[in-house]
């Protein structure tokens, strides 16, 4: 058996990446989306052109409240609202690197990306994925079409990122028909004109919360005014009253005191759609920083021909290429994960929540890879624009803004680089992933003597694919010997966990970006692939200098003597690569977007 074949007979599990090396043949690329799909894209970026670019003013500017939901109506009726709702309930069923899709693209759209994103998503999902048959028949037509808006109330003033402690309560009748809700949501999405709620409270003295399906017209619903935000300023934000609000007891969605699980997994998926959403506003900062470097003249010459113009423009594209690379990775693992499922017996509903926890790892990394690729983006696009930047006129302002939401949605970045390795560590301890037998040879290597005699391989990313291997091992030195020097206390060490989480992040990164760069030069050739291959590059080598930086401040936090000398010769040789001329290659990357006059790679 070939080596490829040995190291891809077994389909890989969430965190998997870490200890094990992944083929291109064995990941998905957008260049790979069908025609269908391709249509589906396009219809996101007419709907974007005609329907919300021309009224981004009037949208922000919230003094036509009815102006939302109607751009939310007409994107019903194309059917972007029901990507992901089966067909028997009005939706097209589509799998969920085509949701994924629809987010990236749709992700451009400032204020109207988070309406419909809310709505498709931590709106409908709970629904779909949690709710009985006669829950689903009656809410999700309507939301797929569009007739009712979603919203989700999960967040108090003294609940954030420690949503169980929620102090909403459910009280049941004494004729047990309903529910009485009473307590106060802050921060929500479409709050200003939802049908639909989906509300988290406590009956009794529950430890954990439970959901329920409320509709507005149940009564005792009331709400502050729209809440005057940074950015985002189009998105309908609300505080939401409930005070003895009846709901009858078949809207409990799932099983009492399931509320918490159901929160979690639905964040999970938000999680990985907020990733690809900030792909396509990045894309879309992209082009309009390219076109304004070619107009915008300075010294009797377009600025994009600058050294530190076209840096930029590299450095913003090569972020942007890995964040979109990781996302359709992961987005098609989940899809493998649930075919698996269903073809072993599993309901639709239960596969697709436990394709995405399985996944739940990448979800995190992805959305925190995402949000500061595209918070970079922004950055050196008003930068482009000089003056005209800071100009409320000019379209930075708006995509600056904007942008600054996406590190705190779906659980701060801090909170999700504290989860992933949590979630790493916590699949160790129950056998589902082997962290201590990798960590283990990685401990006996430090001791041993380099192979200095290995055969050069000519390859296309073989020195990549090494450093890549090597990275890992970082990530496997340092949270090996971490946990076995702290054991318990290593939880509450967050600097530390936050350096680890960065190394995994920047691995998973750089891996996806040279694994799909890989695939399409060994479909279009090596020379049709530059471009990808370039970025691929440029990623891998911004990887070492982050991993270099991150691993030295992680083995300060907590080894001395020996231990630290050790690993710090580790880290040298772990992250040692030959020199590359990264002037040259980002020069490169930027003539050819420069050349394609924005974002070059269209699908």
């Amino acid at each position: 058996m070939s080596v490829v074949a040995e190291e891809t007979k077994k389909a890989i599990t969430g965190g998997e990446f870490l200890i094990r090396e992944s083929f291109a043949h064995e990941i998905f690329t957008p260049e790979e989306f069908t025609e269908e799909q391709k249509m589906i894209a396009q219809t996101c970026r007419d709907f974007l052109e005609t329907e919300i670019y021309p009224q981004l003013d009037e949208l922000d500017s919230m003094q036509h409240p009815e102006l939302m939901p109607q751009k939310m109506d007409k994107s019903g009726e194309l059917g972007l609202l029901g990507t992901a709702v089966p067909e028997q309930y009005g939706g097209f069923g589509m799998d969920f690197n085509t949701s994924m899709l629809v987010a990236d693209v749709i992700g451009a759209g400032h204020s109207f990306a988070v309406a419909l994103s809310a709505h498709t998503g931590i709106g409908t999902l709970p629904i779909l994925y949690y709710g009985n048959e006669e829950q689903k028949a009656k809410y999700l037509p309507n939301l797929a079409s569009g007739v009712w808006k979603a919203s989700y109330c999960l967040t108090e003033p003294d609940s954030g990122s420690d949503a169980n402690s929620g102090k909403t309560k459910a009280v049941l009748s004494e004729d047990g028909k309903y529910y009485s809700i009473t307590g106060q949501k802050m921060w929500i999405t479409n709050g200003g004109f939802a049908d639909v709620f989906i509300v988290f409270a406590k009956i009794e003295d529950d430890k954990n919360l439970t959901a329920f399906i409320v509709e507005k017209d149940m009564g005792g619903i009331t709400m502050n005014e729209e809440e005057r935000k940074m950015g985002i300023k189009g998105s309908s934000t609300r505080q939401v009253f409930f005070n003895d609000t009846k709901v009858p007891v078949e809207n409990m969605l799932s099983d009492r005191e399931n509320g918490f699980k159901i929160a979690v997994n639905i964040l999970n998926i938000g999680r990985i759609k907020l990733g690809a959403s900030c792909v396509g506003a990045a894309k879309a900062v992209i082009d309009k920083a390219v076109v304004y470097s070619k107009e915008r003249k300075q010294f009797q010459t377009s600025i994009s021909n600058f050294g530190a113009i076209k840096h930029k423009i590299a450095e913003m594209a090569a972020r942007t290429f890995a964040a979109e690379a990781g996302n359709y990775r992961a987005g098609q693992n989940i899809d493998d994960a649930y075919a698996r499922l269903i073809a072993g017996g599993m309901s639709e509903a239960e596969a697709k929540l436990k394709s995405v926890e399985e996944f739940a790892i990448e979800c995190a990394i992805l959305k925190v890879y995402g949000s500061e690729a595209l918070d970079y983006t922004v950055d050196e696009g008003v930068q482009i624009y000089g003056g005209m930047g800071f100009y409320a006129e000019a379209p930075m302002d708006r995509s600056y803004r904007d942008s600054r939401i996406n590190r705190i949605f779906e659980g701060t970045n801090e909170i999700n680089r504290m989860l992933t390795l949590d979630m790493m560590l916590k699949r160790a301890l129950k056998g589902q992933l082997d962290l201590l037998g990798p960590a283990q040879a990685v401990a006996a290597e430090l001791t041993g003597i380099p192979d200095f005699n290995q055969e050069e391989d000519t390859a296309l990313f073989a020195a990549e694919k090494k450093i890549i291997a090597n990275l890992k091992k970082v990530g496997l030195m340092i949270a090996g010997a971490a946990v076995q020097k702290l054991q318990t206390k290593l939880s509450h060490e967050q600097e530390l966990l936050m350096h680890l989480a960065d190394i995994l992040i920047q691995v998973y990164g750089a891996e996806s970006a040279i694994l799909r760069a890989e695939k399409v030069a060994g479909v279009q050739g090596e020379a049709a692939a530059k471009l990808y291959i370039d970025m691929a590059q440029l990623t891998v080598h911004r990887a070492i200098s982050v991993i270099k930086d991150a691993g030295t401040e992680a083995i300060y936090a907590f080894a001395e003597g020996d231990e630290m000398r050790m690993m710090l010769l580790g880290l040298k040789r772990f992250t040692k690569i030959e020199p590359v001329n990264l002037k040259n290659l980002r020069r490169e990357i930027a003539d050819a977007l420069i050349e394609a006059n924005g974002w070059a790679i269209h699908f």
